[in-house]
């Protein structure tokens, strides 16, 4: 009786959570197989439905994640790169002795903002700093906006060691650096100095070719005066 009624009707939908025919048809037959294929249909049509709905809101959320995360990383790229202050205490003071003033720029990857030591026990201070890509920091110091004659002052940080060395090699021998002179001092007795007395154009202490050996070390924790003139 079953079979003969299931099959002269019209065949079963499950586009609706409640499908009349198939209510119909229970309340005639009184089936049971009757009900647990509506129920089977019914619980069908819920979960597909279901499953369909979180999947799109997952896909959604993950493409979103993905669009913010794309957008945030192209920022950071276009941020210019600076330096980092250490953990480290130590650092360097410059003392401008010269009767002229002298323009500083602190450099790692890229160029710092010029700063201006004024003449006459002008200074300028600057804590351990740390370069982005791995490299050394540079001090450089003109008597010209232009740096067209520099003398470097170069560092490095390692662990708790502090790499130095004073650089000529970008400063033209009249230049007031060889002129007047320039030392630099640290506070740990036990570290080494670079003296280049006035007129020394050709400085030992201070780097006057690429291929010298006048890499110093130090505590990160030492401070440093460099006194000009």
């Amino acid at each position: 009786m079953f079979e003969t009624i299931w099959k002269q009707n019209t065949p079963l939908s499950t586009n609706s959570l409640a499908n009349p025919i198939i209510s119909r048809r229970c309340e005639i037959l009184h089936s049971l197989h009757c009900l647990l294929i509506r129920n089977f249909l019914f619980n069908t049509v819920f979960f597909t439905t279901t499953f369909v709905n979180t999947t799109s809101i997952l896909f959604k959320m993950l493409f979103s994640n993905v669009v913010i995360s794309s957008i945030l990383a192209a920022a950071a790229t276009a941020l210019p790169h600076r330096v980092r202050d250490s953990s480290n205490s130590g650092s360097v003071q410059i003392v401008n002795n010269f009767d002229t003033d002298v323009y500083v720029w602190s450099t790692s990857d890229e160029s710092g903002d010029m700063q201006t030591i004024k003449s006459g026990g002008g200074t300028y201070s600057e804590n351990w700093q740390t370069n982005p890509n791995g490299g050394g920091i540079s001090i450089k110091m003109s008597t010209t906006e232009t740096r067209d004659s520099v003398l470097q002052f170069e560092y490095t940080l390692d662990s708790d060691k502090l790499y130095w060395d004073l650089s000529s090699i970008d400063m033209d021998a009249s230049s007031e650096f060889v002129k007047n002179g320039f030392a630099a001092i640290p506070s740990d007795s036990s570290c080494s100095t670079a003296t280049c007395e006035a007129g020394d154009s050709n400085c030992a202490e201070s780097y006057q070719h690429p291929d010298d050996v006048n890499t110093l070390s130090c505590s990160t924790d030492a401070q440093y005066v460099l006194t000009l003139g």
